[in-house]
């Protein structure tokens, strides 16, 4: 694997990375501080592939951009990669200016359900959700008297109407052919976008280079088995891969060498399956899981986030037949290898 990028683009400004793909950058007000955006000229106007947060900032910077580099030329398709507000975000905002939004059913699904599921403090599914994991009661009761992240903080309102991708699915943008093929486990129904005459995927963060997407399991969907899809959709990628694709990834920098880094992915979940395994030789809660999954300190930014994922590969265990669970009086699950 390798980078043909140094730097990335200062927010505002663009890097042509292609004959008519600039590549842009967003700021995100977290640990991983940025997302990647693409603007594909088409016509008299521009594809957008993702969007970023719906913030004044960031509306701010779309300004900037629309004025230069985009030459006042319109915004007029909108590609969403996957529901995630860095991503989505500002989709319906571009709408309201004539732009059409272009994504998968469970995408626009999601995104438009959870806009809609605005929650002043956390539902009693998710307090319960939180205590069968184990989470510590000083931050299961803080958690509880505050208000939630809600997606309508940062994702603008999505009007009704969007066009439908799938696998095998092909869109023409400004003259190049992109095939449609569709990963899970990170986010359910995420697309991603491959020109194979000039060697370029739009991964999103499903081909992301040298960090993990986060693989989690939410109290609407307990018993979800992402580690399951994850692998399935690295495996169903490989024959498509070629080493001297560039990949234009969500985060961190374009890269090459895509077998290689698929073969990573895959890997790096297997490894972190095996030290859970070694792990659970006594019972364990999923917060008990932190440090053999991820080798570094969890902090207050990264709790969440450990915590779904941690319950993601406990999950995947148990489909597999090789954990047991069992409710203790702590009102938490606690997890153990068979045998």
């Amino acid at each position: 694997m390798r980078t043909p990028y140094e730097t990335a683009p200062a927010a505002g400004t663009a890097i042509e990375i292609a004959e008519g793909i600039l590549w842009l950058r967003l700021p995100l007000p977290m640990a991983l501080d940025h997302v990647n955006v693409y603007a594909l000229r088409d016509g008299a106007g521009w594809v957008l592939v993702d969007t970023g947060f719906d913030t004044a900032k960031t509306r701010a910077i779309w300004a900037d951009i629309l004025r230069d580099p985009f030459c006042g030329d319109p915004v007029t398709r909108v590609v969403a990669t996957h529901h995630h507000p860095d991503h989505i975000g500002l989709a319906g905002w571009f709408m309201a200016q004539g732009a059409e939004l272009i994504t998968t059913r469970t995408a626009w699904l999601m995104a438009r359900m959870l806009v809609l599921d605005e929650q002043e403090r956390p539902t009693p599914e998710t307090l319960d959700f939180w205590r069968d994991a184990g989470m510590d009661a000083g931050i299961l009761a803080k958690r509880a008297s505050e208000r939630p992240f809600n997606f309508a903080d940062i994702v603008h309102s999505l009007p009704l109407g969007y066009r439908r991708i799938s696998e095998g699915d092909k869109l023409t943008i400004g003259g190049r052919n992109w095939h449609i093929r569709i990963g899970h486990g990170h986010a359910p129904e995420h697309a991603t976008l491959w020109c194979e005459a000039d060697n370029l995927v739009l991964g999103g963060d499903q081909l992301l280079p040298s960090i993990s997407p986060n693989l989690g399991v939410y109290a609407t969907e307990p018993n979800a088995d992402p580690v399951q899809d994850w692998l399935d959709s690295c495996e169903a990628f490989q024959p498509h891969a070629t080493a001297d694709q560039l990949i234009l990834p969500g985060h961190k920098l374009p890269y090459t060498g895509l077998p290689d880094r698929l073969s990573q992915m895959i890997d790096n979940h297997h490894g972190a399956l095996d030290r859970l395994r070694a792990h659970l030789n006594v019972p364990r809660r999923a917060v008990d899981c932190f440090a053999p999954l991820f080798k570094r300190k969890i902090d207050d930014g990264t709790y969440g986030l450990a915590l779904v994922e941690a319950l993601a590969h406990l999950n995947h265990l148990l489909a597999l037949g090789e954990v047991t669970r069992e409710k203790h009086s702590d009102g938490a699950w606690h997890w153990q290898m068979k045998g």
